[in-house]
């Protein structure tokens, strides 16, 4: 029996232990909460629950040294120190996390090994990559030309009855903290930089299928996505992430209130309305909402206001904090305001659009689409459509059905079509691909 190590146990682990599991394979949850991974776990003979943290460092070497394969499901700043151990002990590796700088100068190193770190293989980066390669692919087949290309993802919940329109179902503060991002990309020939403040200001509406009109701001950096999807020709590369209108306003407004600010400060004894009037440089803390309202003027809507006094940032209630951070304070604030009750269906949204032009001088408009649900109590969408790939990854490798080595991301097709394929096939993920679309059916 093969056996897998598990790193971590958040908010959207439980399905790869359930399917690794359930498919024949051992699998061990190493984590600082012994009791979450036991929960997932569920007394299957199979399994092995662990209490292990970071700094122990001599237990994880001896863990990769024991299992096949290891899954690094931990904050990305420690992939790296986890890949450094698979090599030593020529162990392959999967994680669900963006490829930073520093893993992917491993790659010789990993070759070397004779393993494959496969990274990137879960939602968005995942799924993302797997079907918009499908369809690029498909396209050069027949000598096209991919001259516009939109990738957008969101995890939101489905039922909108809170000011920001939105419920944590992944890593809240990851939520919160990727709300401070900038943002560059090409669109229509035009690249673009997006400094963090402006960040919730470059959006735009998309009408998704049984959905309705989500907004859309940019996701990260998406230049490097010209070369890694082979679209050198392309006039535009954009990815962007979904969200229910009122997110992006009321974010914008508590962005430019400093209220995620992440500057230590010394907060004892002070109220909530203190605190913002804090950190909008305000001495006055009697009428904070209308102070910011004064300060700001027309850059801050009172619907976005109106959130942030939802929120409780403007009561007269003692917080109880000490030396702290804004982005501390209000992250902790929206995580308990904004959870999801445990029958509360969550859907993860996911749409390519692409213009396609072909040597014959046709052109067409393609759109990849996917919606799935899930609920807190079982499985949540974001947690199957980020922890399934990444099982179907492990299996594939350990079944030798992966034969390259070094560090990667699913962009190949003896990657991406299997998943992509048992995905749909087992556990109903699928994307809807229509073809032909006329160009009034772009972005634009």
């Amino acid at each position: 029996m093969k056996k897998v190590l598990i790193l971590g146990a958040g908010m959207v682990v439980r399905p790869i232990v359930t399917y690794l599991l359930n498919n024949g394979f051992h699998v061990t949850v190493a984590t600082r909460t012994k009791s979450k991974a036991d929960n997932m776990i569920g007394g299957h003979e199979n399994g092995t629950a662990l209490a292990w943290t970071v700094d122990d460092k001599e237990t994880l070497e001896k863990l990769i040294q024991e299992h096949d394969l290891t899954v690094s499901l931990l904050p990305y700043a420690y992939h790296v120190m986890v890949a450094k151990l698979c090599i030593r002990h020529q162990k392959n590796m999967v994680t669900t996390s963006y490829v930073k700088p520093e893993m992917k100068a491993l790659d010789e190193e990993a070759k070397a090994a004779g393993i494959i770190i496969l990274n990137e293989l879960g939602l968005d980066p995942g799924i993302d990559h797997m079907s918009a390669m499908r369809i690029i692919d498909h396209i050069h087949s027949k000598k096209g030309e991919v001259l516009e290309f939109y990738s957008i993802t969101g995890a939101l919940p489905e039922k909108k009855d809170n000011p920001f329109n939105y419920k944590f179902s992944w890593s809240p503060k990851g939520v919160v903290l990727a709300s401070k991002n900038d943002a560059r990309y090409l669109r229509h020939g035009e690249e673009k930089y997006i400094p963090p403040k402006d960040l919730f200001k470059d959006i735009f509406s998309v009408e998704f299928p049984k959905v309705g009109t989500l907004e859309v701001y940019p996701n990260r950096d998406s230049m490097p996505y010209i070369d890694l999807y082979s679209i050198p020709e392309t006039q535009t590369m954009y990815r962007g992430t979904f969200r229910h209108t009122g997110w992006c306003e009321s974010l914008d407004a508590i962005k430019t209130m400093n209220l995620i600010d992440d500057t230590k400060m010394d907060f004892s004894g002070k109220t909530y309305a203190e605190f913002v009037a804090m950190m909008i440089g305000e001495a006055n803390a009697s009428d904070v909402r209308q102070t910011a309202k004064n300060k700001y003027g027309d850059s801050i809507t009172d619907y976005a206001l109106d959130a942030i006094e939802w929120l409780g940032l403007f009561d007269n209630k003692p917080m109880n904090r000490g030396e702290d951070t804004a982005f501390e304070i209000t992250s902790d604030v929206m995580i308990e305001k904004m959870k999801m009750d445990q029958d509360e269906r969550d859907m993860v949204v996911m749409q390519h659009t692409f213009l396609a032009a072909y040597p014959d001088g046709k052109r067409e408009v393609i759109k990849s689409s996917m919606l799935d649900h899930g609920t807190l109590a079982k499985d949540t969408a974001v947690a199957r459509t980020v922890a399934l790939p990444a099982a179907m990854g492990v299996e594939m490798i350990l079944a030798g059905e992966i034969d390259v080595k070094g560090v990667h991301i699913p962009v190949i097709p003896e990657i991406y079509n299997p998943i992509l394929d048992q995905l749909e096939k087992k556990e109903n993920i699928k994307m809807v691909e229509e073809f032909g679309l006329p160009e009034s059916e772009n972005i634009y």
